[in-house]
């Protein structure tokens, strides 16, 4: 594996790289005003990629009735000097979610998207949280009313592997 890193890469997502333990929260039912949630365990391996203006994270995510790989696929744009991020889900092997771009600001990263659920037009949204502890908690919500109020509906927090 290259692990030579280009002078000026971005240290954005330094504290991912590594191997994770992951606690996933996530929403039942997604936009109808749910509050159940269900929690399951994953673990999640990240590396750097590209001379370290990338990374992919590989992922294996044990939801309550069966388990599934995935990868998040991460690159940096040095003129516009912000983060995309692609999902792939294994179950659908043929088909990227659509990026979500963004940066980090203050110990806080904010990537945003627009999406298609269940045939509706929504925003998503990702959210990194550095503040205040050394391991990453992750944020994914929705919007169906053009970002003016946001469902969190699945939730990370990344505890470093023994």
């Amino acid at each position: 594996m290259l692990t030579e890193l280009v002078p000026g890469a971005p240290n954005d997502f330094d504290f991912e790289i590594g191997d994770w333990v992951v606690k996933h929260r996530r929403l039942k039912e997604r936009l109808k005003g749910s509050n159940e949630w269900e929690e399951f365990d994953g673990e999640s391996s990240t590396r750097k990629i590209l001379g370290g203006f990338g990374n992919l994270e590989d992922n294996l995510l044990h939801f309550p009735t069966s388990s599934f790989r995935a990868i998040a696929l991460r690159s940096y744009n040095t003129e516009t000097k912000k983060w995309s991020i692609w999902w792939l889900d294994g179950r659908f092997p043929d088909s990227l979610d659509t990026p979500v771009v963004g940066e980090f600001s203050n110990g806080v990263g904010l990537f945003y998207a627009d999406e298609t659920f269940e045939g509706k037009p929504i925003k998503i949204r990702f959210k990194w949280n550095l503040l205040g502890s050394n391991q990453p908690h992750w944020e994914q919500a929705f919007s169906a009313d053009g970002g003016t109020t946001w469902e969190t509906n699945w939730t990370m927090d990344f505890l470093p592997k023994a």
